[in-house]
C-alpha cells in the first residue's frame, strides 16, 4: 500500500480559524513580520516547531489524571525515572521544565570562560546557553551537511577528524564535554549513525572527555539507523536507542519532542559527583529533584510518551509522513535539504528566492510569504537565527511537523501552498531588522519589508 495512514484514531478535535489573506496581511504587519509574534489562533497550519506541539494519547491523558502532586517523593517521578532507566540505562535522572533548563544547568556546571564545547551542530538554545556561560560553542558537521542536494544517509554526523584537530589545538582540559545532537536539527533534521557515535566515543575515551547527547529526537534517529545503516535492519528501535545512550556519559533532552508531551525535559548524568552538583543547582532554580519545575501529571505523561515513541508503527508513520511532504516539494521544483529529515522539511531559501541576498534574510521573506498566502507558520533557520557576525551555513525555512496533530490532507495543503508561492517567488521582498535583542534574536526581532 502506498497511502500513509495514521496508526491512531482521532478522539478529540480542535477547531482551526480560517483567516483571509487581507486579515493575514494585517496580522503579519502587527507582528512585525516575525512569526513568533503571531497569535496561535491566527494560524491555519502551525509548522513553527514540533516542540511541545504533539497530540497526546489516551494513555497519556489517563496518566494526567493519575499524577501524584506530592512536592517531594512523587510516585509519578519514580515512574518516570523507571521508564528512563529502562529505555536509556541511566540511573541518575533530573526532570526539568524543558530542554533549555537542562542545558543551562549543565553548562553552568561545566562551561565558563576559556572552555570550548564542540558539537556536530548546536541548535539555538544549546549554543546560547553554552556561550552564556562564557564558553565557545563550535560546530563540526561533515562537509556533506552543507550541500542541500547531497544524499548522504547520515548528514548529521560529526566530523571526527575535525574533532581530533580541535582537541589538539585547544587541549583536552579545555573541552569539558563533547556534545552530539540527534537528530541534527540545524543541518536539516539529519540523523547521526551509530558508527559515527562510536567513532566520537573513541576520540573522547582517548582524551578522557565526556560525551553528552542532545537527545531531543533520539527515537527518530534510531529509526533512521534501523532503515539506513547496514547491519541494523529490522532491529527494535528500543534496542538501538539503548545502544546510543550506552555510548554517552550524559544527555540533555527536551521531552517536548520525542517524549510526545507539551512540556518537560530531562538531564541525565552518569558521574555521581556531577549529578550531585546538578541536583543542588536544580533545587535552586527549578524545584525539588523529584519534580524539577513540572507537575506530577506532566511526569506521568512523559513516562508514557517514552514508551509510545519507540513503537515501530508510530515511527514508521512519523518518518514516512515527513518524507511525503519532502517528495511533494521536490516534485514541484522546490529544493529542500535532501534526504528528508525526521521531524521537519527544510526548504533551501537561497534557491527559493535567489533574488534576495543573505543580508536581506531570504528565509524570513519566504516564511512571511507562506503565512501571507496560506496562513502557514514556519521558522527561519539562516542568517536571522545565526545572529550578527556569524554567517549562516545555509539559508533555510523549516517546516516542523507536530507529532500526531495533522492529517495527510493538512500536509497536502502545505505542499500546494509552497508550490503556489514558488510560482510567485519573484514577488518576495527582502527584509531588514528594525530592532532585536542581543541573544536569540529570532524569537522577538522586529522586521520590515524592503
Amino acid at each position: 500500500m502506498n497511502t500513509i495512514i495514521e496508526p491512531f484514531k482521532v478522539k478529540s478535535v480542535e477547531p482551526i480559524r480560517m483567516t483571509t489573506r487581507p486579515q493575514r496581511e494585517d496580522i503579519l504587519r502587527t507582528a512585525h513580520f516575525n512569526p513568533f509574534l503571531i497569535h496561535g489562533a491566527d494560524v491555519i497550519i502551525d509548522l513553527l516547531t514540533d516542540s511541545g506541539a504533539s497530540a497526546m494519547s489516551s494513555e497519556q491523558w489517563a496518566g494526567i489524571m493519575r499524577g501524584d502532586e506530592s512536592y517531594a517523593g512523587s510516585a509519578s517521578f519514580f515512574r518516570l525515572a523507571s521508564a528512563v532507566k529502562d529505555l536509556t540505562g541511566f540511573a541518575h535522572t533530573l526532570p526539568t521544565h524543558q530542554g533549555r533548563a537542562s542545558e543551562r544547568i549543565l553548562f553552568e556546571l561545566v562551561g565558563g570562560k576559556g572552555k570550548v564545547i564542540p558539537n556536530n551542530a548546536h541548535f539555538d538554545t544549546t549554543r546560547a546557553n553554552a556561550e552564556h556561560s562564557g564558553a565557545e560553542a563550535i560546530d563540526l558537521p561533515i562537509p556533506e551537511a552543507s550541500d542541500p542536494r547531497a544524499r548522504h544517509p547520515f548528514k548529521g554526523n560529526m566530523n571526527v577528524p575535525a574533532l581530533e584537530a580541535l582537541v589538539e589545538r585547544v587541549g583536552a582540559p579545555n573541552i569539558p564535554l563533547v556534545m552530539v545532537t540527534i537528530t541534527n536539527n540545524t543541518c536539516g533534521g539529519q540523523p547521526v549513525s551509530l558508527q559515527n557515535l562510536r567513532d566520537v566515543r573513541r576520540v573522547c575515551d582517548r582524551h578522557r572527555i565526556p560525551l553528552f547527547l542532545d537527545a531531543c529526537r533520539f527515537a527518530e534517529n534510531a529509526w533512521f539507523i534501523r532503515t539506513r545503516e547496514p547491519g541494523h535492519e529490522g532491529r527494535a528501535p528500543r534496542d538501538i536507542v539503548r545502544e546510543m545512550f550506552d555510548l554517552a556519559d550524559g544527555a540533555t533532552f527536551s521531552a517536548k519532542k520525542d517524549a510526545l508531551v507539551n512540556i518537560g525535559g530531562l538531564l541525565l548524568i552518569r558521574d555521581g559527583a556531577l549529578f550531585k552538583r546538578a541536583c543542588d543547582l536544580l533545587i535552586l532554580t527549578e524545584g525539588f529533584v523529584t519534580y524539577g519545575g513540572l507537575a506530577g501529571r506532566d511526569l506521568e505523561a512523559m513516562a508514557q510518551g517514552l514508551v509510545e515513541v519507540v513503537e515501530p508503527d508510530y515511527l514508521g508513520y512519523r518518518i514516512r509522513s515527513t518524507e511525503y511532504l519532502g517528495e511533494k516539494l521536490l516534485s514541484a521544483g522546490i529544493q529542500i535539504i535532501e534526504p528528508p529529515g525526521g521531524h521537519a522539511i527544510y526548504i533551501d531559501a537561497g534557491h527559493f528566492a535567489p533574488h534576495i541576498p543573505a543580508p536581506q534574510f531570504p528565509g524570513q521573506s519566504v516564511v512571511c510569504g507562506l503565512y501571507r498566502s496560506a496562513g502557514i507558520r514556519a521558522c527561519e533557520i539562516g542568517s536571522v537565527m545565526a545572529g550578527p557576525g556569524r554567517p549562516a551555513r545555509m539559508e533555510l525555512v523549516r517546516l516542523a511537523i507536530p507529532r500526531r496533530a495533522y492529517t495527510q490532507s493538512h500536509i497536502d495543503y502545505v505542499a500546494e501552498a509552497c508550490a503556489e508561492l514558488f510560482t510567485r517567488r519573484k514577488e518576495l521582498r527582502g527584509m531588514r531588522i528594525v530592532e532585536a535583542p542581543e541573544v536569540l534574536r529570532h524569537f522577538s526581532a522586529h522586521f520590515e519589508e524592503l
